[in-house]
């Protein structure tokens, strides 16, 4: 027998109903992963379509939980853009799976604090096993597992990664002076490429460096950083009294995966004694393929890493493993102890407490859900959806390549492929590119982004959703194949047009010209768009002026008035006759070498 919905004596959710309830919800996942691939991908709805949805005041009673469900789909549904749609192929992946909601399911349930060891034992020492074997699955150094110096732990994203390796680098880099008296923003520098996240510079302004302490380093064709800039700057900067602090490497760029050469770039960083950081945010789980691990050679120089499971590795919003080589800067740059929050354990340095690891006090057990999505899909499980995505991309690069309507414009080792469609010499080329790229996303099949690569307008591919087949890229490549062809077309047609144009005014200046230069009175020569402008102006004079009188004393009823004699001495002049008025007297005397000098 079903439970009665709350009343407001008895408003808490029982087990059963919950029970009852959470079927119905998991039902409604299920049927919602089931139908995702027919609805729009992109979001149709305008600005103010939710909140208009929504009803002014929130209820003052609880309601049927079938209600809320319903406004699931009257609500909710229609103002989503759809990550997990099969024709997703826009900023990167943002991944989720069965195990993993499951995961997160049970996490919520649990309602833990993993803030400290002590306040779920459970919540530490399965986030730090499990980061322990992606350390391995990832091939990075010993120096990152929990057993060494270092360790790894579950951020709620990369941008906060950023942060917290630059803060760990500046307490090293000043021996802990910014803990006590803070940063000094005129001497410390942080080092970045052109392609660098905006995340690293937005760290380095919460930091108080401000951006006035970031160095831009100069990539090379491949949009990867310069070693021998990277060293020219640091020299530079050495010499002119600063502090090189950090810098940042990039293993797959958030425009085109450009990969920095990490084997260079860490040699200069040890000899400089700057803190390497490394932020393979979207590529760095591509490494659980071993053939792929070459990408990030020389890994074992950094001193933090940062990968995303949330982008590419079927494992939902928030999951960002980080790692650090050596522990005590990244705790001695964040640890705080209240007394509110000591216990034997911490006093006793015998275990870690996860809140000296982050911004955030509290947080939730986000290992739940990569420990499930591990045990579901195994290693092999994880190498098979990676390698799915990087075959997928580099068929599309290879349709794309044999095209002549397309470039591919950066290299794709993974599942991002860049692409510039080619357009006629007389068109923008951006503008027809952001043109094609905005039909492709109205019509609700696919949904793409861009970026700039050299200063001109490219489209992003990105592969890498669960759903997505072979079948959905073919169709992504005939939609763009299919919109370039429409749109050059039309191109095209607007070209000639305006090419008939001109030389309709060609003619009728040319003709002009030779009226003038023989004596004769012109007669104006309209191209047909400006016969029909002209002959609806004089449709409606005629419905504005008011009755004339004809000749013979009776209200004008359509006959003709007879001619009227040119004033004397006026015989002769276009304008008097009839002839050449105004714009194309000026254009027929300009022709003829009149007026010049009056500019244009």
């Amino acid at each position: 027998m079903s439970e009665p919905e709350p009343t407001p004596s008895a408003p808490h959710m029982s087990p059963e109903q919950f029970r009852r309830h959470g079927h119905e919800v998991v039902d409604w996942i299920a049927d919602y992963w089931t139908r995702v691939g027919s609805l729009p991908v992109r979001c149709p709805a305008a600005p103010g379509d939710v909140r208009a949805a929504l009803p002014d005041a929130p209820p003052e009673r609880g309601e049927p939980f079938d209600a809320v469900l319903a406004d699931l789909d009257r609500v909710v549904v229609p103002g989503l853009t759809h990550w997990q749609h099969p024709g997703f192929l826009g900023y990167f992946p943002a991944n989720t799976s069965g195990p993993s909601v499951l995961g997160d399911l049970v996490s919520a349930g649990l309602g833990v604090q993993g803030m400290s060891w002590v306040t779920s034992p459970a919540a530490t020492e399965l986030e730090q096993h499990v980061l322990d074997w992606f350390a391995g699955l990832l091939g990075l150094p010993e120096t990152f597992l929990s057993t060494g110096p270092g360790g790894g732990v579950v951020q709620d994203s990369s941008s906060g990664a950023n942060l917290v390796a630059l803060l760990a680098a500046l307490h090293r880099a000043d021996g802990g002076a910014t803990v006590r008296s803070g940063v000094r923003p005129d001497e410390y520098t942080v080092y970045v490429s052109a392609e660098t996240h905006s995340s690293m510079e937005k760290a380095v302004r919460i930091a108080g460096l401000g951006t006035d302490a970031v160095r831009i380093v100069e990539v090379d064709a491949d949009l990867a950083m310069r070693p021998q800039s990277l060293r020219a700057r640091l020299e530079r900067d050495v010499a002119r009294g600063y502090r090189p602090v950090l810098v940042c490497a990039t293993v797959g760029t958030t425009s085109t995966t450009a990969v920095d050469p990490l084997a260079e770039l860490g040699p200069i960083c040890r000899d400089a004694g700057v803190w390497l950081h490394v932020d393979a945010a979207y590529a760095g789980v591509s490494a659980v393929v071993p053939e792929l691990r070459e990408l990030q050679a020389g890994v074992e120089w950094a001193d933090s890493y940062t990968t995303d499971a949330h982008k590419w590795l079927l494992t939902g919003f928030d999951a960002t493993l980080f790692w650090v080589a050596d522990r005590a800067a990244l705790t001695g740059a964040l640890a705080i102890l209240p007394e509110y929050l000591r216990n034997g354990a911490t006093d006793a340095g015998a275990v870690v407490d996860y809140r000296d690891w982050q911004i955030e006090l509290g947080r939730r057990f986000r290992a739940l859900k990569l420990w499930f999505v591990l045990r579901w899909y195994g290693a092999e499980g994880l190498r098979a959806h990676i390698r799915s995505g990087v075959a997928l991309a580099q068929e599309l690069a290879g349709w794309a390549a044999g095209d002549d309507r397309f470039e591919v414009v950066a290299p794709h080792p993974l599942s991002l492929v860049c692409l510039r469609p080619r357009w006629s010499a007389e068109v923008d080329a951006d503008v027809a590119t952001m043109t094609l790229l905005e039909r492709l996303n109205d019509g609700g099949e696919v949904f793409l982004t861009h970026t700039t690569v050299r200063g001109q307008v490219v489209l992003r591919v990105a592969i890498g959703a669960p759903a997505t087949t072979r079948a959905h890229v073919e169709r992504a490549w005939a939609l763009l194949s299919e919109g370039h062809d429409w749109l050059a077309a039309d191109f095209a047609e607007s070209a000639a047009e305006r090419g008939r144009a001109e030389a309709e005014r060609r003619d009728a200046a040319e003709r002009a010209r030779q009226d003038a230069a023989a004596g004769t009175p012109a007669v104006p020569v309209e191209t047909p768009a400006a016969q029909d402008e002209t002959a609806t102006q004089a449709r409606a004079q005629e419905e504005l002026a008011p009755p004339q009188a004809a000749p013979d004393g009776h209200a004008d009823r359509g006959e003709l008035a007879p001619p009227q004699a040119a004033p004397e001495g006026d015989a002769g002049r276009p304008e008097a006759d009839g002839g050449v008025p105004g714009d194309a007297a000026a254009e027929a005397a300009a022709d003829t070498g009149a007026g010049r000098g009056t500019g244009s």
